[in-house]
């Protein structure tokens, strides 16, 4: 299920203003497309025909018919949970209020990113971690925590990775990538200038790419080899990148265990030989 809602969602910020009063009449009124052709909605919201069906495509669609065959369905799927939708944080909040609101946002989040997940790309992945020497990961900001997340659990199976902290070192550690190296970039955005600069000289020098980051248009997305997209349910604090972390971090530990249980046995020894064992005091 391609799951329109969440696409358009995540396409608001990226789509010309046109597409974008389309985008933002839909999250409103969802409804409408279960009601109307293409040609009555285009006339409800005072665009052409055209601008829905580029919207659409850009999407991922083929055009408004699946697009509103899909909503259909999602929308159906959604009133048979009964979820109760959560606003935002707000002042006067109570604690328990915002520990239902963050679960809420996390654990949708979760299951968005589940929807986004294109089954044939994350085994091209997990491929390319198979065969490769080394992983490097980049990333910055709460990127960069899960960068390092990332490389604790491959470093547990001895599978040679490399992150570090300083985009100095970052952009280093890509200009000595090579062709039997892979390098997994970790933005939110997409557009961290950085990451951008890093992800060019890896292609430069034919380093072959995978990229986490929400389902929209970008630079990085336009340059990397391979793309896993991930959902965010950013609350007012959108600073603290907390949803779209814990998206992040559920994709790392897919292509950590997809890895793991393509070399199963060694895996297992390593994760054996590396433990550490940890006494309480008497």
């Amino acid at each position: 299920m391609k799951n329109p809602m969440i696409r358009l969602r995540e396409m608001h910020d990226f789509v010309g203003n046109s597409e974008r009063i389309v985008v933002e009449y839909l999250l409103e009124n969802p409804g409408t497309v279960l009601e109307n052709n293409i040609r009555e909605l285009a006339a409800k919201i005072y665009v052409s025909p055209a601008t829905i069906v580029r919207l659409c495509k850009r999407l991922g669609f083929e055009g408004y018919r699946e697009f509103r065959q899909s909503l259909i369905y999602e929308l159906a799927l959604y009133q048979n949970n009964e979820r109760i939708d959560k606003n935002d944080i707000e002042r006067e909040d109570s604690i328990e209020s915002i520990i239902d609101k963050v679960t809420y946002k996390n654990i949708m989040s979760l299951e968005e990113t589940r929807n986004l997940i294109d089954v044939e790309k994350v085994k091209k992945c997990v491929e390319l971690l198979c065969s490769c020497n080394n992983i490097m990961i980049f990333g910055m900001g709460a990127s960069l925590c899960v960068a390092k997340d990332a490389y604790l659990k491959f470093l547990r199976v001895n599978k040679s990775c490399l992150v570090v902290e300083d985009w100095h070192s970052q952009y280093i550690q890509a200009q000595n990538s090579t062709t039997r190296d892979v390098g997994i970039f970790i933005s939110y955005s997409g557009e961290t200038k950085e990451m951008i600069q890093c992800l060019k000289q890896i292609n430069a020098n034919g380093t072959p790419s995978i990229l986490i980051t929400r389902f929209a248009s970008s630079t990085m997305a336009s340059l990397a080899t391979h793309v896993l997209y991930t959902s965010a349910n950013e609350s007012l604090f959108r600073s603290g990148a907390t949803s779209s972390r814990i998206a992040q971090l559920n994709m790392i530990d897919i292509l950590y265990t997809a890895y793991a249980t393509a070399n199963y046995d060694q895996c297992i020894s390593r994760l054996n030989i590396t433990h550490i064992e940890k006494k309480l005091e008497q």
